[in-house]
């Protein structure tokens, strides 16, 4: 799945196909790695997590990989004002320096003043997949606290594989169409073979615009790269905000180089030690959670059109059941100009979008109205080519192609077989009446995929490090609160900071609080008390 952060300043974004201010993770409709129920191989996954920890790298910086950290960044400009750009160089593969680079895209926007110049402040908006750049441009580099922009470099770089960084293309915008449309509640054979083709399909297509690349898009690599950022911007230590995914990028960070953190903030934590269909599973309670509070505001709601007051959040999630099986059944028109209708799989996507932020309730409601009243399927058509990242022009970016190729590289498939997500339909409907069928046959598309894993479950301890703050929100429809309370405990300097809301992420989402705590970390770098809560 895809996780990703909206702020309140760019609620139009949902609508509007600007989704550079959000944050993503690891879920998505159909580009999905996964996560565990309780089955004895995810255990197995589970005890060998705890058994093992990422190890630091050497301190010294091999030879061969000195004329990296030696590079000096040609400063251009971007075409957007205030915003300069440049390419930096990393190795293809850092076991074999000799097979080649990647060039990475990397902008800044330079501190502003007054005061004196801390150094630079790497963001990251989480995906994977999310352009970094795109982040920095449309939100963190005029958006961050005006205090903050003032004493920091603002700097991002889009991970390799990613959106102006060599980025994995898989499937045209004609195909892709067709691949969000694909039933992802298979009713029977025929329409499971629909879906394991549609997963070959777009594995294949991965697998022939880059298939060197996609050995080498890991989170360790792409972690690695930041520190030849680091050293080509300048700075002794990394400081660092990464959003939900980039929770697991900036982590990954400390444990491999612990004594080059500087302040690091980790909102809207991944619990690294998760193999991933209990991450998945886990996720997709998330997403149940935050239904419960979408349905509780909207049955308060006169227009709501789940159900008025005294009806439940279970009631309400009937409804919205009641309204994929029709949809399932027969798509509704939308008006769009490609000919495209309403399907059951555009549909759910297009709720699970508006459950990142509280702020996208009130459209998700006028978009539910159309569709269950006016037989009008546009409002959640938009609702979910915002979250696909589709143009109107029905191009998309390369977010969901550099999501999968990510997460099926970082762990190893969630299922084997469509017989092993039937065996765990019961647990993801338990954990999601709503969303836990399509979720959980969401979470067999790396099966098919081209190249096979290299990352394991670990514990992420970076030992020696800086202080570290993780944020969690109580009602995270995508990283759930669990993760940040496990993350911090598994960092040896971690700092929970906990935010009692709704939507995912915390920072710079109108919680005084929360920002005021980080802005202090940042600023001053004095960490808040382990355990602190804000609402």
């Amino acid at each position: 799945m895809v996780t990703r952060r909206t702020h309140r300043r760019s609620r139009t974004r949902l609508s509007a196909r600007s989704r550079t201010g959000a944050t993503f993770l690891a879920l998505a409709a159909l580009v999905v790695s996964a996560c565990s129920s309780g089955s004895s191989t995810s255990s197995a996954s589970a005890r060998a997590a705890e058994a093992a920890a990422l190890a630091a790298l050497p301190r010294a910086t091999p030879s061969a990989l000195a004329p990296y950290y030696a590079q000096k960044l040609g400063w251009r400009s971007c075409g957007v004002p205030g915003f300069e750009c440049a390419t930096l160089r990393a190795p293809l593969d850092y076991a074999r320096t000799d097979a080649g680079d990647v060039r990475l895209a990397v902008a800044r926007k330079k501190a502003t003043g007054p005061g004196g110049r801390l150094g630079s402040l790497l963001v990251n908006p989480g995906g994977p997949g999310g352009s970094a750049v795109g982040y920095l441009q449309a939100y963190a580099g005029i958006g961050y606290p005006a205090q903050v922009r003032a004493r920091y470099d603002m700097v991002a770089v889009d991970p390799r594989g990613v959106a102006r960084s060599e980025p994995v293309e898989c499937l045209d915008g004609r195909a892709m169409d067709a691949y969000t449309r694909t039933d992802v509640t298979p009713d029977g054979r025929r329409e499971v073979d629909g879906l394991v083709k549609a997963y070959r399909g777009f594995a294949e297509g991965c697998g022939a615009d880059a298939p060197e690349l996609l050995r080498h898009v890991s989170t360790v690599e792409a972690a690695r790269d930041m520190d030849i950022l680091r050293a080509a911007l300048g700075d002794e230590k990394l400081t660092y905000v990464g959003a939900s995914y980039g929770t697991f990028l900036g982590a990954t960070y400390a444990g491999l180089f612990p004594k080059r953190v500087g302040r690091l903030v980790l909102d809207g934590a991944m619990d690294p030690t998760l193999p991933a269909r209990r991450l998945n599973l886990e996720q997709t309670a998330g997403f149940e959670t935050a239904f419960k509070a979408f349905a509780k505001d909207c049955v308060r709601q006169t227009d709501c059109p789940l159900g008025g007051r005294g009806t439940t959040p279970e009631q309400a999630g009937r409804n919205l059941k009641a309204l994929f099986g029709r949809l399932d059944a027969k798509p509704l028109p939308t008006g769009d100009a490609d000919g495209r209708r309403l399907t059951e799989s555009l549909a759910t996507t297009g709720v699970i979008a508006a459950m990142y932020d509280e702020a996208a309730w009130q459209q998700l409601r006028e978009a539910l109205t159309a569709a269950m009243r006016q037989g009008d399927g546009a409002g959640l058509l938009v609702l979910s080519d915002g979250y696909y990242e589709r143009d109107a022009d029905g191009r998309y970016s390369n977010l969901m192609f550099a999501n999968a190729a990510v997460n099926c590289l970082d762990l190893p498939s969630s299922f084997a077989t469509p017989d092993e997500v039937r065996r765990s339909l019961p647990s993801f409907e338990k954990a999601s009446p709503v969303f836990g069928e399509s979720l959980a046959w969401a979470a067999l598309n790396c099966a098919y995929w081209p190249v096979a894993a290299t990352g394991e479950p670990h514990r992420i301890e970076a030992r020696g490090a800086a202080p570290i703050v993780v944020v969690g929100t109580t009602r995270d429809p995508a990283t759930p609160y669990r993760w940040a309370q496990s993350l911090s405990r598994q960092l040896s300097s971690g700092r929970l900071l906990t935010y009692d809301g709704d939507g995912h992420t915390a920072y710079g989402r109108g919680s005084e609080c929360v920002d005021r705590t980080i802005n202090t970390f940042l600023l001053r770098g004095t960490p808040p008390a382990d355990g602190k809560r804000c609402s």
